[in-house]
């Protein structure tokens, strides 16, 4: 893990718009990353054709579709006549190297394709940006050697590494500490059906961060005919296990990403008026179905009518004391709120945030104290406390939500710069564009990278 942080080389920054009026704006937020990333997973090992529309088009998202189409299986883009998002055929087929994977700084290409291409024949090389040669892998790669699966990465536990595989394995049992990202055990469970003996994963070590995820992942295996047994009673001794059999071809609409939407709903508490998320779903696995809560515990109101969440505020915020560790992707969003609050708040829980696409921790201390602020880091968090803020360049360390924070302060304070804005592609392509039409009270066409697909 790196000890200092590592800042993009790049000159180009992004004035974030200063609010001068009450918000009153509707905002369609494209499609969740997390759910359309393991939509393309399932559907590629499913015993049929999958059509899966309201799909995010993103970096992330292209770069899962571009890994599958390099193992082989077939897929299209096809027009949806009730959305201006086209959707993707997925074609299951045979999977096979020797191909070479990029998985770009994309956390779910890098954690849930490996265990994938274990069912290939043949070669397949993992790399990715260099940020992504620091996260940890090493679960992965321990997990899928104990089921019987070949993978080379001289012993560095991260990328870039091969696995080497020869159409499955037999499965089995496999103990791991996923303290540092939920990841390694959703990446698992995906696929453990395809196993001779399918998968039993058992998380054993600190408190298991983002739980909501992987209650994402059993949902969805159960929705395709999977049998999925789960005991997370224990959060340091949780486990699932997934029986051997098909996973049901399963045609799926994609939830708009609340957490994407997070930034939109913090305007509204940060400049005062009203912001409406559309098709906020009634039901969902979603950790960014947690953020209107805490915005009203910080002092804006939330409705829902017509099947949208509306958040509504006056510009006064408080400070509250959050153990995140279920929501850890909401910290940064929570962190430019707090920042602009008239007392101090404490997050904890959320450790494992230092091996993210950052270390998000230090990152928001950085660039909080670069304006004026106070911030420190705690063993497992942040506290924040109340000071004048000031303009200046915020840093965004190739970070999406780094870039979305920055653009939260700006709404209240004057000359913020954030460099590198163009990040939010990852997860949210077009996000200057919906920022400003919702400044502007429009409500534009949600934005789409015109990427391949699978």
């Amino acid at each position: 893990m790196p000890t200092s942080l590592a800042l993009v080389s790049s000159s180009a920054t992004w004035p974030a718009p200063l609010s001068d009026r009450a918000l009153d704006a509707v905002v369609e937020v494209p499609g969740s990353k997390s759910i359309t990333n393991r939509a393309l997973v399932l559907a590629a090992i499913s015993d049929g054709s999958s059509l899966i529309t309201r799909p995010l088009h993103s970096r992330d998202t292209t770069l899962m579709a571009q890994a599958l189409r390099s193992l082989g299986i077939g897929g299209s883009d096809v027009p949806d006549p009730d959305s201006h998002v086209r959707g993707w055929r997925v074609d299951p087929r045979p999977m096979h190297g020797p191909t070479t994977i990029d998985c770009g700084l994309a956390g779910t290409v890098m954690r849930f394709v490996p265990p994938l291409a274990a069912f290939a024949h043949g070669p397949v090389t993992f790399d990715g940006d260099e940020r992504a040669r620091q996260r940890p892998m090493a679960p992965i790669i321990e997990s899928l050697r104990a089921l019987g699966v070949i993978v080379e990465d001289e012993g560095r536990g991260c990328l870039p590494f091969i696995v080497n595989a020869r159409g499955g394995a037999a499965g089995g049992t496999v103990t791991l500490d996923a303290s540092a990202s939920s990841q390694f055990v959703s990446a698992l469970l995906l696929v453990g059906s395809q196993f001779d003996d399918g998968v039993t994963v058992q998380h054993r070590g600190g408190p298991m961060p983002s739980l909501p995820h992987i209650d994402m992942t059993v949902q969805m295996l159960r929705r395709r005919g999977v049998h999925v047994e789960a005991d997370t009673s224990d959060p340091t001794r949780a486990s699932w296990h997934v029986a051997s059999g098909p996973v049901r071809a399963l045609d799926v609409a994609i939830e708009p990403d609340l957490s994407n939407a997070a930034p939109f709903l913090a305007a509204a508490a940060v400049a005062g008026g009203s912001v409406s998320v559309a098709a906020w779903p009634d039901t969902t696995t979603q950790a960014g179905d947690a953020f209107p809560a805490l915005l009203t515990a910080m002092g804006a109101s939330v409705t829902r009518h017509d099947g949208s969440l509306t958040v509504t505020g006056t510009g006064e915020l408080h400070g509250i004391d959050a153990d995140m560790r279920e929501v850890g992707e909401l910290v940064p969003t929570l962190a430019a709120v707090a920042a602009l609050a008239d007392s101090p708040t404490t997050i904890t829980g959320v450790a494992h945030l230092r091996g993210h696409e950052t270390d998000r921790l230090a990152a928001l201390v950085s660039e909080i104290k670069a304006l004026g602020g106070k911030a420190e880091q705690l063993d497992d968090g942040l506290r924040i406390a109340p000071a004048p803020l000031h303009g200046g360049i915020w840093h965004t360390y190739n970070d999406h939500r780094m870039a979305t924070a920055g653009a939260i302060i700006g709404l209240r304070v004057g000359g913020v710069e954030v460099e590198d804005v163009e990040t939010t592609a990852k997860t949210l392509p077009g996000f200057t564009s919906l920022w400003q039409a919702m400044l502007d009270g429009a409500t534009p066409a949600s934005a789409e990278m015109d990427t391949p697909t699978a």
